[in-house]
Order: structure tokens, then sequence, then C-alpha cells
């Protein structure tokens, strides 16, 4: 990783951006795009939909070019079977990245070492029992327990956890959900508690749950392989990180 793009060996970049931009800014966010971009972008049906894509894809572009130092328009992306993008081997670089939005926020977490997976969720009301046809036995279990006041805040933080590590697994829903467990309390350190298919698993494996914005959870997946990687807030209009702490 760049120096001045922020970030260096062992740090993990987070960087929290809108994908609601005034139209100006969607207009030059929207110049980026490739041709296959530009295919799912008519892929969707409402305004709103299309346009936050834009904007998602639009924004990434620009951030991941300031590490590589190209253009927006000139970074190149391949998918693995299971549909995780990476980078392409052209850019002939190890760095790492994953977006994830919901509602009008984006998160992208970008790495040079590590496989990482993120997830961001706007916080709201569940309008059916999701968890019983998501979530573990013993992951259940432990929301039943949580008085009833706190049921939402505990879903949240167990949904983003395990679709962040579905993310940096990189095998999409053939990982079955109810094959791992995380832990769905505040500890600061959360916890992968079973990996079926890799008993070591857990130890490999780190999760970090994040506070980016009111209203809105989200949680990291890192494949650490014993290591302790250090997280870093980026932002869009300084040039300085901004630490953990401050956001936590």
């Amino acid at each position: 990783m760049r120096p001045d793009a922020g970030g260096s060996d062992g740090i993990i970049d987070l960087w929290l951006f809108d994908i609601e931009p005034p139209l100006h800014q969607l207009r030059s966010l929207e110049t980026h795009l490739g041709e296959d971009e530009w295919a799912r972008a008519a892929s969707f049906v409402f305004d709103a939909d299309r346009n936050r894509y834009i904007a998602g894809r639009g924004r990434l572009r620009e951030i991941l070019a300031n590490y590589l130092d190209v253009a927006p328009g000139h970074v190149r992306f391949t998918y693995n079977g299971y549909g995780k993008p990476s980078l392409d081997d052209a850019h002939t670089t190890d760095l790492q990245f994953n977006l994830s939005h919901s509602a009008g926020l984006a998160l992208l977490a970008v790495s040079d070492r590590y496989t990482i997976g993120a997830d961001i969720e706007q916080v709201a009301p569940l309008k059916e029992d999701v968890a019983s046809y998501f979530f573990s036995d013993a992951e259940r279990r432990d929301l039943s327990v949580l008085p009833q006041a706190e049921y939402l805040d505990g879903f949240f933080r167990c949904w983003t956890r395990k679709e962040a590590f579905v993310k940096a697994h990189g095998e999409g829903l053939s990982l079955p959900l109810q094959s791992f467990d995380v832990s769905i309390g505040t500890e600061p350190a959360p916890l992968l508690k079973r990996l079926e298919c890799d008993p070591s698993g857990p130890e490999n494996w780190k999760l970090f749950n994040l506070t980016p914005a009111p209203g809105f959870a989200a949680a990291l997946a890192v494949f650490t392989h014993g290591g302790s990687p250090e997280l870093r807030w980026r932002s869009l209009d300084e040039t300085y990180a901004v630490s953990l702490a401050s956001r936590m």
C-alpha cells in the first residue's frame, strides 16, 4: 500500500462513504465505470438502486486508483467462480478489498496482507424470523436468551459478522450459514467460535465489530493466520487516517 494512500503492512484501511451523492457528483462518478458495470447498472428496475450502484462502483474505483496510482477508469477487476471481485493480475499487486453497502452508506475495506470481508447493514425491524433460516443452532440459542429490547442489536451483530465471514471466505453461499458459529455479544473481540469444515479455523480468523454510523451495524472478518491487524478509518475529505478508537 502506498504510504500517502494510508496504510502499510498489517494495517487494514476502512472507508465509509455516501452512495446517494448530489447529481453532479454522480455524473462524475459514472464516467469511471466499465462496460460490464454499465450493463449491471442498466439491469436495476428502480433509479435509486441504479444510482447507488453507480456511486458505489465509481467511488470504489476512485479509492483503489489512489492505491494503484492509475486513473479510476483503468482499474481492472476479475471475479472468482462465486462472484467475489478482486483486482486483475495485470495490476501486479497484493492489494485486496471488499465492499458492502446498505441504504445510502457503503463500507470498503482495503488490505495488502490479509484476506478480508466486510458487511454493513441498516438496523431495522425484522418482518420475519430470519434467524431461524440463516443462523446456526448455537447462534439462535444465544439470541433467544437476550432481553427483547436487545434482540434487534444482537441479531444485526450476528448477521453482519456472518456475512463478513462468508464474503472473506470467498465461496458465497456454497458455505452453509449453519456450518459456522460467531459470537453475538458486544465483547471487544468478537469470535468465530466454530468452523465445521476446518476445526482449526477459529485460530486463524479474527472478527471486528464496527460502529460506522448511527442506525447501522457493521463487521469485518480477517484471515490473519494468527496475526494482529490494525484497523484505520480513512476519510474521503482528509489526508490523514482517523484511529479506530475514535469511532468505537
